[in-house]
């Protein structure tokens, strides 16, 4: 039998729902960090975004415990789904108008760009590049914002994206091609340059 450690997230997870509780710790332990990323890139607030983190697990062991999860894709992609829905709910309860505040606050700083990794100027250049694109991601509408962080963050696939959200793969592919263009339109107006070195 393969080691827990060397399993993929989806074979953890029909473990955990042959009775391996070790295998969800796993789970969680590989998936929270960009879970919980997630859920705080769109509400934006660390009280509410540990409380759908919290909702969003039970809610998982409860379908993975009710024979509910197919591993026909991944894990992650699931994860996702399952908190966007948590929180599209919790916005419709609060009879929210948006997804998040686009205020000076709403910076996106808690995205790391230590992928960046080059001598000491170009390295400051790509921090001032990330900095500006993470600014005028706050301008994007939320839609669009949502996908650039599901597709370049997360690494999701556009099927991913179109499942989590909802939404047909064209609407996803259309929604990452206005915010790339209103991305560089914005650029233009504001003369920024966004060559990485």
């Amino acid at each position: 039998m393969k080691h827990l450690e060397n399993m993929t997230d989806e074979q953890l997870a029909m473990s955990y729902v042959e009775g391996n509780n070790r295998a969800f710790d796993i789970l969680l332990s590989r998936n929270q960090s960009k879970l919980f990323s997630y859920i705080m890139f769109v509400v934006h607030d660390i009280e509410k975004a540990n409380d759908i983190f919290q909702e969003t697990f039970i809610k998982v062991i409860t379908k993975l415990q009710e024979g509910k999860y197919v591993p026909s894709g991944r894990f992650s992609a699931w994860l996702i789904r399952i908190a966007h829905n948590i929180i599209i709910d919790n916005f419709r309860n609060e009879k929210a108008e948006r997804f998040v505040d686009t205020s000076v606050e709403n910076d996106l700083s808690d995205l790391d760009s230590k992928f960046l990794d080059t001598n000491i100027e170009d390295l400051f250049v790509n921090e001032q590049v990330f900095c500006d694109v993470k600014k005028m991601m706050n301008k994007l509408p939320v839609n669009q914002r949502e996908v650039i962080f599901m597709r370049f963050f997360q690494q999701m696939s556009f099927k991913e994206i179109a499942e989590t959200t909802n939404v047909s793969i064209n609407t996803s592919l259309g929604r990452m091609r206005y915010a790339v263009l209103n991305l560089r339109r914005m650029a233009k107006d504001y003369d920024i340059a966004l060559d990485l070195y």
